[in-house]
């Protein structure tokens, strides 16, 4: 009978399935995650994590009794120097599975299952970054004097009882010297706001007198161009006029041949 024997065989005979885990141990040590079936996954858990808690007690006897499980000596020394810090503090759990789609070919459940200090997505204790901001990103808000003045003061409670033996009140002395230092930073803070928007009112001109400059260049040559166009029509005017004028001569020529052949036969006829 078959009492208490839950685990899965795998369908594989023990020498065949304690080689496979072994080197999937090994695996996973080696590249911290692997992708494999949901039923060797589980098995693999069971398989490795007593071996990561035995690799915490760094001595002879556990080096050799975790490697008569793993049997290569590289595993061994990743298992025993870089995992075994990482996972000094944790108190079992050292690994992960996630469920991922079926394999096409069978239609097997497929995972990843991976050692939990070594994915950053998941762990909470991280440290937090400064967050940076840039030099104009927010509008300082500019506070006059005065009004400093007042919220100090409002602040600030003032204790008449304490008074020194000469006269001066201490706390008159402390609100004096908190009301100057916050009027100080406030004019400095006041006086950048200042300097910067001069800054990009004389970048802004700058720009404004380049455009101007570059509206000027093309109208010069819009101006050259209609000059141009100009001489052109003149001179063809001119070249039409001279043409008018050889064409007259030509007529004039034309009539006084017609005459001159009007005469010729006005004498042949008189003959």
């Amino acid at each position: 009978m078959r009492h208490r024997k839950k685990f899965n065989h795998l369908g594989r005979k023990a020498a065949h399935r304690k080689a496979m885990l072994a080197n999937m141990a090994c695996s996973l040590i080696e590249h911290k995650k692997i992708k494999t079936t949901l039923a060797k996954a589980k098995a693999l858990r069971v398989y490795v994590e007593p071996l990561i808690t035995k690799s915490k007690n760094d001595t002879t006897h556990s080096r050799r009794t975790v490697f008569s499980y793993l049997k290569q000596k590289e595993a061994i020394t990743e298992l025993f120097g870089d995992i075994a810090t990482k996972v000094a503090d944790r108190p079992g759990g050292y690994t992960r599975i996630l469920k991922l789609n079926n394999r096409l070919g069978d239609n097997a459940q497929m995972a990843l299952i991976e050692l939990v200090d070594y994915n950053e997505t998941y762990i909470t204790d991280k440290p937090k970054k400064k967050k940076t901001r840039r030099r104009g990103g927010s509008k300082t808000s500019v506070v006059s004097a005065s009004e400093v003045v007042v919220e100090t003061e409002e602040t600030i409670e003032v204790d008449t009882t304490e008074v020194d033996i000469v006269g001066t009140n201490p706390v008159e002395e402390a609100k004096e010297e908190n009301i100057e230092r916050p009027v100080n930073e406030e004019v400095k803070t006041t006086e950048a706001v200042v300097d910067s928007k001069e800054e990009t009112k004389e970048e802004v001109l700058n720009e404004s007198s380049e455009e101007e400059e570059v509206i000027e260049e093309s109208s010069a040559v819009v101006d050259s161009k209609e000059e141009t166009k100009e001489e052109v029509l003149n001179e063809s005017s001119e070249e039409e006029e001279v043409i008018e004028e050889s064409s007259a001569v030509v007529d004039s020529k034309e009539e006084t041949k017609e005459e001159a052949s009007n005469e010729s036969s006005k004498k042949e006829k008189l003959d």
